[in-house]
Order: structure tokens, then sequence, then C-alpha cells
């Protein structure tokens, strides 16, 4: 067992029903996706049928209730499962499974009818359909309240245009539960639909090469005149934007979680680099700067780790943990970020090599305080909900 998920083994949080989760996901990702690492990385891609296995084992519909596909469990098991899925070594392959399990579906079971459920949620979590998020674009970013791309009402239809940007999944998504404009300016206007990928009309762009989580699909997408039926529309007409607030919550949540888990490994690699890598005569831990680093980092990720598990634990008592939220999301990305950039320079010339996975851990974790939501737009969050902004 891993000195990672021993640590877990001492949190009052988890018992042996979580363990048995955690065993089946750090199993799967340690034997079937971990080897492939490499390769996968290489081609910008990881193979579909990962998200059928997912779905097999019971991972992409954790909280999701068993008539729908699911396993009916609450977010202690979610945080177990997002905790192990970094064993795969493959940021953007964690990041296209989280999409499809904790971002792009959730809504759906929140307000979708029967219809929504059988067709597109049920779907996704036996991992038979691939699900994207649709709401980023090419001149809105965190600015959702002003997205473009509209969505008419013509007879019994909705006829879409406009495009998409940055959207994990985007290039071999089944459907997208997609952000549109129904309505006049601003908030009020925003409405969601679940849109299939074979709709005539609708393209995907471009595939968009990144700075790092390489084997993850992030493309810009194209409506043309695409026509969905109104049945579509996934609860209320113009009352989307709050829709896409409230499932932000749980993207945040499921990021952070990711993000802490994801530097805790990095560290203990990198403590166990430090134990065997020699310099002027012993071990790189045998330097006391070397230590201290260690330790500062590893009492940092424990404080960003106990501020997601206080959002975990008001999240299930269906509790208000949106201040809790953007503090674990904001605290949790800058943690991690400065946890792989600390790791990297132990590492020193080695660290900068690409042989070395501690050169991707540096380029993938740097998303985290920019995707579902930059650093910046946590704080202002959390001004405003301390009463501090306008």
């Amino acid at each position: 067992m891993s000195t990672q998920t021993a640590r877990y083994r001492s949190y009052p949080q988890f018992g042996p029903e979580h363990e048995m989760l955690r065993k089946t996901v750090r199993d799967w990702c340690l034997s079937e996706l971990a080897p492939h690492a490499d390769a996968w990385e290489e081609a910008r891609y990881f193979p579909d049928e990962v998200f059928k296995k997912a779905g097999e084992l019971g991972l992409l519909g954790i909280r999701v209730p068993e008539e729908w596909g699911g396993q009916g469990l609450d977010w202690w098991f979610t945080t177990a499962y997002a905790e192990e899925l970094v064993n795969s070594g493959l940021a953007g392959l964690t990041m296209g499974l989280l999409v499809q399990s904790d971002m792009a579906t959730p809504v759906i079971g929140e307000i979708g009818n029967d219809y929504h459920k059988e067709n597109f949620w049920k779907p996704a979590v036996t991992g038979q359909a691939i699900a994207a998020l649709g709401i980023s674009e090419p001149d809105v970013g965190s600015d959702v309240a002003n997205l473009r791309t509209t969505a008419k009402k013509v007879g019994d239809d909705y006829v879409i245009n406009g495009a998409k940007t940055y959207i994990t999944n985007g290039t071999r998504a089944d459907f997208i539960t997609l952000a549109v404009r129904t309505g006049g300016d601003g908030y009020k206007g925003i409405s969601l639909l679940m849109f299939p990928t074979d709709t005539k009309g609708f393209s995907v762009g471009k595939k968009l090469e990144k700075l790092g989580n390489h084997c993850s699909d992030t493309a810009e997408l194209v409506f043309e005149d695409c026509k969905v039926p109104a049945k579509n529309l996934l609860g209320y007409e113009n009352a989307g934007f709050y829709y896409v607030m409230q499932n932000f919550q749980g993207e945040r949540l499921v990021g952070a979680i990711s993000a802490v888990a994801g530097a805790q490994r990095v560290l203990d690699r990198t403590v166990e680099y430090c134990r065997d890598r020699n310099a002027f005569g012993r071990p790189l831990v045998g330097f006391q700067t070397v230590r201290h680093m260690i330790v500062q980092l590893e009492a940092e990720l424990e404080a960003a780790r106990q501020l997601n598990y206080r959002a975990v634990d008001l999240v299930n008592r269906k509790q208000n943990a949106v201040r809790e939220i953007t503090m674990a999301k904001l605290i949790g990305g800058e943690t991690a970020c400065r946890v792989a950039d600390r790791c990297l320079q132990l590492y020193g010339g080695a660290g900068y090599m690409h042989e070395y996975e501690i050169s991707r851990v540096w380029r993938d974790t740097r998303l985290i305080t920019i995707g579902g939501g930059t650093s910046e737009i946590m704080r202002e969050i959390l001004s405003k909900v301390q009463g501090l902004g306008k």
C-alpha cells in the first residue's frame, strides 16, 4: 500500500467500504492506466474504452441513484474516487473522467426529467456515452452571464448558432450539456440544453494544443443552425445561469480534491527521490533546507485537504458551502501549483528533463488555478460572500 493510500486510512470520514472503492480505483489505475501514460500523452489522446471501463466499475455514477445505473453513495465516496484516480499518473485522463462524472452530468440528475435521465444521464453513468460541458466561448471565459451562443425557439425546436472553446472531451463527446442564450442580455437570458453531437450543423472546429494535460482532448466547437427538440431544454428556460453557478460548486470541489491528492502523490514521490539521490556525500534529505521544504509543503497540503473535507462535509449534509468550496478551490489550486514547482526544484536538473514525470506534473498542475474558475474569480466570489464587493 502506498504512503498516500495509508494516509487516508487515518481520517475518520473513511471506513472499510471507502477503502474497497479506493482499492478498485487504485488497482485499475496502476494496472491498466499508468503503464500507458507515456504513450497516451504522446498520442494526445486516451482510448474511449477507458470511459466504458470506468462505467463498468461504477465510477461514473457514484452518487447517482441505482435506478439510473449508479451506486447511490455519498460525497465521501466521490472524494475517495477522486483522490485515488490520480494514481493513473495522467492528469488529462483524470480530468476527462471527472468531467464525465462530476461536471457535465450531475445537473441532469438535479433538474432533468425522465427523458433527460434515460437518454443522456444513464448512458453517461454506464459509460455508453461520453459527455462534455459546453460553457466557455472564444470571447467569453469566466464571464458566463455574457455568453453569446444563441438558441432560438422555432416551432418545437431550438436552433443553435455560435461557438464554444476549451471544451474537455470535445472531440469525442456523444452529447454536450450546453449553455446557450435563449433570452435577452445578461444572466437572465441563459438556458441549458442537452445537445447530441450527431446533430446536423455541429462540428469540431479544431482540437486545441495545450501546455499540459496532453492526453485529454480539448476542442473548439462550432454550431451552425443546429436544430434540437425543445424537450432537450434542461430545467426552465432562461434560468440556466443559476443552474450553471450551482453546477460549478461540485466541479470546483472535485477539482480541488483531485488537485490536492495529485500534489500529495508527487510530494511523496519526491521524498523517495530525495532519500535515494546523493549530493556531496549524503542523501538530499540529509540537508536541513530540503527537509524543511518537504515538511512545509506537507503542512500546506494537509491544510488544503482539511478545507476540502470541510466543504465535502457541508455538501454531504446538503448545507450551503459556496464559501468553503471557493476557499478549497483557491487554496487547493494555489498549493498544488506551489508543491509541483518546489518538487521540480528538488529534482534539480533532472526535474527539467522530459523523462522524469515531475516535468509533466508541473505542466499539468498549472491548469487548476485557471480551469473551473480562476483564482482571481475565487477571490472575487469570496469578497462578495464576505460583503466586501459591490
